[in-house]
């Protein structure tokens, strides 16, 4: 309802109608119109806040899951290092002990491949009905071939089938046609590829192929063990791989006859300090910034201003869940507590101090270093717990006894103050529309009253016109 349009002086009583029909409406308006403004600030800045909480929560998390990757482990207590990492690359668990290591590799493990006979017709040359097996350590894999079953169709076949089993087939063409190829991811000896059961497509991986012809073939990869030697000691491997070959180290080696490659084994302190040092940024960065959506400021006349979230027990309670895996006993034999390694927890501010000093010593004279990643990454160690203790506040997907999807404390609060904020815009909505009504009655009222006042005017004018007139004829006669 459009709103009316208001006079200004009334015709009639000579009063400022649009400004007595304002102060009214204004004066009605004042309170509700004050309580949805407060409420709708208050809202609005807690909704940022959560927001800001969420936002910091996700990167505190993604920093722990960082830290805590067991791909790229980041609290190794000692490190590896490859003289010639183009001929083997080495990494280190907390059980391998200092030292060096001479490794020559003279040959790399590798895989068979098998190659059949040539088909003049190419890849849609169809290669007879029958049973199709390939033999490899000791396992057959079969392949059911129909009568129009091509070379294109049994290497397609054979991929779809077998790659889970470390088995590929291609098409090579040469001078004499085109061959069935099949190979595989498996390496060592014994694990030569053999093909049988159809007369087109046999292959005989234990022989090499020689010089081709049309109707060679067999294998064109044999099979072998790598074969190489630790500080002189003869050793083969069926994989490049090598796990605890040397305690505690994982090799890979990558190129054959390069020469002796010299591995040093070493107190990662450096790597450990570093990693300790990103936990403890990330730590304090979340510390820091959730302390600050509760801490009051002061403006420039000195004066307190509240934060967004200053007396909600939310920030405390969340502070309160990612300090107490801090003070908590960890697993290791030595190493149990955060103080061992020189980190302490701030009186005044909250965050955590790293003292190098410490934590130098308690790698060089404690010989703490192999139990750093247990008190960290280990089982139940500090960053599973930390990630525990955030799960009441960023889980999804969680579900109560019945099945019902259940929101985690940060989305409850979202969708709390979503509702809120609905109900406010309502509030608003149902005071405009009653302030509206109340303008067009007021309104109504007072240009009511200044038509009357200017009736009894005119009523009043006449009357005295007639005494006068009545007065003039008097003093005429």
């Amino acid at each position: 309802m459009a709103s009316p349009i208001l006079p200004g002086l009334g015709l009639g009583s000579g009063l400022d109608t649009t400004a007595i029909v304002k102060a009214l409406v204004d004066s009605d308006k004042a309170a509700k119109q004050g309580q949805i403004d407060r409420a709708t600030k208050t809202n609005t800045a807690n909704i940022s806040a959560i927001g800001t909480l969420k936002s910091l929560l996700a990167t505190f998390q993604s920093s722990l899951e960082s830290l805590g990757s067991t791909t790229t482990p980041q609290f190794t207590g000692v490190a590896a290092t490859s003289a010639n990492n183009s001929a083997l690359t080495v990494t280190a668990g907390n059980s391998a002990v200092s030292g060096t290591y001479s490794v020559d590799v003279t040959q790399l493990a590798t895989s068979s491949k098998v190659a059949t006979a040539a088909f003049a017709g190419g890849t849609s040359s169809l290669v007879g009905a029958g049973t199709l097996t390939i033999s490899q350590g000791g396992k057959d894999y079969t392949l059911d071939v129909p009568a129009d079953g091509t070379l294109q169709s049994v290497r397609d076949a054979i991929n779809s089938t077998y790659s889970s089993s470390g088995l590929t087939a291609n098409i090579v063409t040469d001078s004499f046609g085109s061959r069935l190829v099949v190979g595989s991811t498996k390496t060592g000896a014994g694990n030569d590829i053999s093909l049988s059961g159809i007369a087109s497509l046999t292959a005989d991986g234990s022989t090499l192929m020689g010089t081709p012809s049309a109707t060679s073939s067999g294998s064109i990869s044999i099979a072998k063990d790598a074969v190489f030697t630790v500080d002189g000691l003869a050793m083969t491997s069926p994989t490049n791989k090598l796990d605890n070959v040397v305690s505690g180290l994982s090799m890979t080696l990558l190129v054959a006859n390069s020469g002796p490659t010299t591995v040093t084994v070493s107190t990662n302190a450096d790597g450990l300090k570093a990693s300790i040092q990103k936990f403890v940024d990330a730590y304090n960065a979340i510390a820091k910034a959730v302390t600050s959506l509760t801490k009051p400021t002061t403006d420039a006349d000195g004066n307190p201003v509240s934060a967004a979230l200053t007396g909600d027990s939310l920030p405390r309670s969340l502070l309160a869940a990612i300090r107490a895996p801090l003070s908590e006993t960890g697993a290791g034999d030595k190493l149990t507590v955060l103080s061992q390694l020189g980190i302490t927890t701030n009186q005044t501010t909250g965050a955590l101090d790293f003292d190098s000093v410490k934590f130098t010593q308690a790698l060089n004279d404690k010989q703490l270093g192999g139990e750093v990643q247990t008190l960290f990454t280990g089982d139940n160690g500090l960053i599973e717990r930390m990630q525990d203790a955030l799960k009441p506040y960023t889980e999804t997907g969680k579900k109560d006894s019945n099945g019902k999807a259940v929101d985690n404390i940060l989305t409850a609060r979202s969708k709390n103050l979503d509702r809120i904020k609905t109900k406010l815009s309502d509030d608003q909505l149902a005071l405009d529309r009653r302030i509206e009504t109340l303008t067009a009655v007021l309104t109504k009222k007072y240009n009511d009253m200044d038509t009357l006042v200017g009736k009894l005017k005119a009523t009043a004018s006449n009357i005295t016109s007639m005494f006068e007139a009545l007065t003039a004829q008097q003093k005429n006669s």
